[in-house]
């Protein structure tokens, strides 16, 4: 029983761990749109069509985003948010 617990304090401790480390990993982070490779997206996109990390299908989706340094998303060729939402909802408009 006490290897039992053991191993879920253990596992508990990991998991913990990995969410707390997160935010602070993101921290002087920002989400760059339209500069990830097919499958290399690190998570969700502005279309919602899928929720995970390496589920992008095309190089550089506009939907798509990647974690990059605060401040060097423009010059890495890539657009913030506010930016990619509003080119995401004009070709939206578009395809109508």
């Amino acid at each position: 029983m006490t290897n039992k617990r053991t191993i879920a304090a253990a596992a508990l401790a990991m998991a913990l761990t990995s969410v707390i480390a997160a935010p602070a990993q993101a921290a002087g982070k920002e989400k760059c749109y339209g500069i990830a490779a097919a499958g290399q997206n690190d998570c969700g996109n502005l279309a919602g069509t899928h929720s995970c990390a390496g589920q992008s299908t095309m190089d550089k989706d506009p939907g798509e985003w990647k974690l990059v340094a605060k401040g060097s998303c423009e010059s890495l060729g890539g657009m913030l948010k506010a930016e990619a939402k509003k080119r995401y909802d004009a070709e939206q408009r578009q395809n109508r």
